[in-house]
């Protein structure tokens, strides 16, 4: 069963590892592995470079184990907790980074897959339902077949420009499943689902090959600050499929209603569903679609009486930070100087970087913080003669603007 040209880890011999860890000065080992992290972090960012097409409108399954090992204590205060409240960040920061993507929630549990949360643009929803499993029980075994019938039943009939993808937190080693699996992953595969895998207990060939059979990730976590990490690595847009064709997508800029005359009274129809408290209600706030007039809370949303997708201006901006990323900054060593960006200064012990534009020196930190979350050099945007190009977005030649 092993892989063609692999042969067994005794066989290959082994990695010192742990050479990579020293002490420093004072005996400690966190400055070594916070090395470690950023290394693996600007590997990432490095890998983002390129002309490479991507998929920005997501549509995106996190796939939850709520079976019974979710109840271990090697994360505190229980791996179940420990997920719903990384999951918490993760979707806050998904939205912000994807704002015209759609996320949905599903729990696997007793041998049984439940779509806890519909695929939706409102992160306020999945947090709420978030928060609300970490009361249920954990029970019986997880079931990946299941899971992802589940999931494919919905994300099939996504339009072809769309990215389909599944992120799968598993923390059992086993999985009971009713038929083949094997003939689950060919269809996932078929339909172009990319699933990548997070294990929080060890590596499990059904899991790695799903991963490998759809072009996903497969990763087993190191404890929970890595946890994180692996979960931000699912926050950029994934390359699109090669046979993708490109197409026009039509969008609608809506208009606030009850501002210069405009609207007046009407129902909401975010809420429309919605019952008890804060359930629907007649409102003038809100915005109203410009071709049915349909009201709604907030941006992004798919219009319910008109299917047209519902943006702003801001939105589709922050969506162009993933097409146009900033280059990275080559490291420089021995730097004296303090950090261009914070201000604290850097010991010449560090490595530090520097941008190839306006030649500041910025700590370690503050590159990781430029680059995953400004996406804009401060010492550029602080010089009027180096300063970057603004993305303005009004629906321009890759969207249909629409009102």
């Amino acid at each position: 069963m092993e892989e063609e040209g692999s042969g067994y880890r005794l066989e290959t011999g082994y990695e010192k590892t742990w050479e990579a860890i020293q002490e420093d000065g004072d005996g400690s080992l966190e400055v070594s592995v916070q090395d470690v992290i950023h290394r693996a972090r600007r590997k990432r960012l490095a890998d983002r470079q390129g002309k490479t097409k991507l998929g920005m409108m997501r549509h995106l399954y996190l796939l939850i184990d709520m079976s019974e090992n979710m109840g271990g204590q090697d994360l505190r205060p229980t791996r179940l907790a420990c997920t719903l409240k990384l999951l918490e960040t993760f979707i806050d920061e998904y939205f912000y980074l994807n704002p015209i993507s759609q996320l949905g929630l599903v729990t696997t549990s007793n041998k049984r897959a439940e779509k806890v949360s519909e695929m939706t643009g409102n992160p306020r929803k999945h947090v709420e339902v978030l928060r609300s499993l970490g009361s249920k029980q954990c029970l019986g075994e997880p079931s990946l077949q299941n899971s992802l019938e589940l999931v494919l039943s919905s994300l099939r009939h996504m339009p072809p420009h769309a990215s389909k993808e599944v992120v799968v937190v598993m923390g059992s080693l086993t999985t009971c499943d009713p038929t083949d699996i094997n003939k689950t992953i060919e269809a996932m595969a078929a339909n172009k689902v990319r699933c990548s895998v997070i294990n929080l207990s060890a590596e499990v060939r059904v899991y790695r090959e799903l991963a490998r059979a759809t072009g996903g990730l497969h990763h087993v976590i190191l404890d929970d600050v890595h946890f994180k990490d692996l979960l931000a690595a699912h926050l950029d847009p994934p390359p699109s499929a090669a046979l993708a064709e490109s197409s026009l997508i039509r969008m609608g800029f809506p208009s606030h209603a009850g501002r210069e005359g405009e609207g007046g009274l009407g129902l909401c129809l975010c809420h429309l569903d919605t019952t008890g408290e804060g359930g629907a209600r007649v409102s003038t706030a809100g915005y109203c679609c410009p071709q049915c007039s349909a009201k709604y809370c907030e941006l992004p949303v798919e219009c319910r009486g008109c299917g047209l997708t519902l943006v702003s201006a801001p939105h589709l901006a922050r969506s162009y930070h993933h097409l146009f990323p900033l280059p990275p900054f080559p490291e420089v060593e021995g730097a004296t100087a303090g950090c261009g960006a914070c201000g604290a200064p850097i010991p010449a012990a560090r490595k530090a970087h520097r941008c190839p534009d306006c030649q500041q020196v910025v700590c370690v930190e503050c590159d990781l913080f430029i680059h995953e979350t400004l996406h804009t050099c401060p010492g550029c945007a602080g010089r009027p003669s180096h300063r970057q190009p603004a993305v303005h977005s009004n629906g321009g030649a890759a969207f249909n603007g629409v009102g």
